[in-house]
C-alpha cells in the first residue's frame, strides 16, 4: 500500500476518476461480461438458437430498433383490448442507434449492440468514480465486480436501455459528489431521456442542490470565531460532498470500518468549484438544477402532446401496458398468490427473502451514512421498481441501476485479502454467467 493510498483526501487533494486509476475495475468488469457472452453463447448453440439474436432482437430490443428506423407512432392492439405503444420508449437509445447507422454501416440492432457495450463500460467507470470517492480504490474495484456478476447481469450487454441509463445516473451523482453543477444537471437531463427512472437523478440532483443552498446560506451567517471553529475540524457540510461510512475524521462508532486504501475526503472544498467564488458556483448550481428535469418534462409532455391527452397522456401510455404505481399492492398479491402450492411456496419465499435484502442493503446504506444523493436516488430507483403494478419478473432488472446498494457489499468485500476476494467473485461470475445463458434460452426479459 503507497503512502498516496493511506493519506488523508485534504492533504492530497480529491481523488480524478482518471482511466489508469479505473483500470483494474474495468478489465475485471470486461472479464465478467465475456464470461458472461461466452456461457450465452455456448448455451444457445446447443438449443440451435442465435446468441447475438437473444441480445439485439428479441423483446424491448424490437421496439427500441422500430423507434430508431421508423419514429414513434407504432403500437399493437392486443386481443383483450390492451395496446402496447412504442411511446412508452424513452427516445435517448433509439437516437444513438439512428445516428450510429446513419454514420456507419451498421444495422439498427448492431448499434443498439455497441452503444449498450460502450455505455457498459462507461456505466462501470461511473460507478468506480462513485464507490472511489465515497470509500478508496479497493471498495471502487469490488463495487464494479459486484455490479458485473449480478444474476441478470447480461442485460448489461443487451440492447437494452439499462447500461446507457446507469452511466448517464452514476456520472451524474459523481459530478454532484464534486460540486460540478452544470455537468450533473445536463447528464440528469440526458438520464430522464433515457427511462422514466431518470427522475431519480433529477431527485437527487434537486435535493443535493437545495440543501448546498442552505448550508451556503448558513455559512454566510457565520462568525468569523465560528468559521475558524469549522476550519480546525468541527463537523461541517462540506462544499465537496463525502462518504461517512467509516472513511475520514468524520466516522462514527459502529459505522463501517475503514479499508485499505480508503482514503478521507475531510472539508477541502472542491475544484471544480471553479472561480468566481460562492456566487458564481450558486449560479452553476441553480443552472444545473434548472436543466436535470428538462428532459424527463419534455418527453412526458410531449407525449402528451402527441396523444392529445395532456400532461397525463404517458401514464395512459403505460397504462396500455398494465403498468404504473401502486405503491407495492399488486406485487404483494402476486407473491402472496405463490403460496397455493409447496413448488411455488418456494418461489414466494424466495421473493420475501430477495425483496428483503434490498430494503436491508438499503438500510445499511443510511446507517453507513452515504453521501445524500446517493440516498436519494437509490431509494427512488427502488421505491419505482418495487412499487410498479406489472412486469414483476422484471424487478429485478429494473433495480440494476441502483447500483449504491451494492457498496455495502463492496466494503465487506474489499476487507479479505486479495486472492480471497479474487475467488469469491470468480466463483459467482461462473454461476452469473451460466444463469444468464439459462434465462434468456428461456423466459427471458422483460
Amino acid at each position: 500500500m503507497t503512502d498516496l493510498e493511506t493519506r488523508p483526501r485534504h492533504l492530497i487533494g480529491p481523488t480524478r476518476p482518471t482511466l489508469r486509476r479505473a483500470a483494474p475495475a474495468l478489465l475485471g468488469y470486461a472479464a465478467v461480461r465475456a464470461l458472461g457472452l461466452l456461457a450465452l453463447a455456448v448455451w444457445s448453440a446447443a438449443r440451435d438458437k442465435s446468441a447475438y439474436t437473444l441480445l439485439t432482437a428479441r423483446w424491448d430490443s424490437l421496439w427500441y430498433v422500430r423507434v430508431a428506423e421508423l419514429g414513434y407512432g407504432y403500437e399493437v392492439r392486443l386481443p383483450n383490448g390492451d395496446i402496447h405503444s412504442n411511446l412508452a420508449f424513452f427516445p435517448l437509445l433509439p437516437w444513438l442507434e439512428r445516428l450510429l447507422h446513419t454514420v456507419t454501416p451498421l444495422s439498427y440492432a448492431d448499434a443498439g449492440f455497441v452503444v449498450s457495450l460502450v455505455a457498459s463500460l462507461a456505466a462501470a467507470w461511473g460507478v468506480f468514480a462513485v464507490a472511489d470517492h465515497v470509500y478508496g480504490r479497493r471498495a471502487g474495484v469490488c463495487a464494479v465486480l459486484l455490479w458485473a456478476v449480478l444474476p441478470v447481469g447480461i442485460v448489461q450487454s443487451m440492447a437494452y436501455s439499462e447500461s446507457l441509463f446507469t452511466a448517464l445516473a452514476a456520472w451524474s451523482l459523481y459530478t454532484v459528489l464534486t460540486g460540478r453543477w452544470l455537468t450533473a444537471g445536463t447528464l440528469a437531463l440526458l438520464a430522464g431521456l433515457t427511462r422514466p427512472v431518470g427522475l431519480a437523478v433529477v431527485a437527487a440532483v434537486w435535493t443535493a442542490g437545495a440543501v448546498s443552498f442552505i448550508t451556503a446560506g448558513a455559512r454566510s451567517s457565520m462568525t468569523a470565531g465560528a468559521r475558524s471553529f469549522v476550519a480546525a475540524g468541527a463537523p461541517s457540510f462540506p462544499r465537496q460532498w463525502r462518504g461517512r461510512g467509516g472513511v475520514g475524521p468524520s466516522a462514527r462508532p459502529g459505522s463501517a470500518a475503514p479499508i485499505p486504501g480508503a482514503r478521507a475526503t475531510a472539508h477541502a472544498p472542491s475544484p471544480a468549484d471553479g472561480p468566481g467564488g460562492e456566487g458564481a458556483q450558486a449560479w452553476r448550481r441553480a443552472l444545473g438544477m434548472l436543466l436535470a428535469p428538462l428532459g424527463a418534462a419534455g418527453y412526458v409532455l410531449w407525449v402528451g402532446h402527441h396523444t392529445g391527452k395532456g400532461p397525463l397522456g404517458y401514464l395512459d401510455v403505460q397504462a396500455g401496458w398494465r403498468n404504473g404505481f401502486d405503491g407495492g399492492y399488486a406485487f404483494a398479491r402476486f407473491v402472496a398468490e405463490k403460496f397455493t402450492s409447496l413448488p411455488s411456496a418456494l418461489a414466494g419465499a424466495g421473493l420475501i427473502v430477495g425483496v428483503g435484502l434490498v430494503i436491508r442493503l438499503y438500510v445499511i446504506c443510511v446507517r453507513q451514512r452515504q453521501p445524500l444523493p446517493l440516498l436519494v436516488y437509490t431509494g427512488v430507483v427502488t421505491a419505482l421498481a418495487l412499487c410498479a403494478s406489472s412486469y414483476f419478473g422484471s424487478k429485478p432488472r429494473l433495480l440494476m441501476p441502483a447500483f449504491p446498494l451494492l457498496l455495502p457489499l463492496a466494503l465487506a468485500l474489499a476487507r479479505p485479502r486479495t486472492s480471497r476476494a479474487v475467488l469469491v467473485t470468480a466463483g459467482v461470475a461462473v454461476v452469473s454467467a451460466v444463469y444468464g445463458a439459462f434465462w434468456l434460452n428461456g423466459s427471458g426479459p422483460p
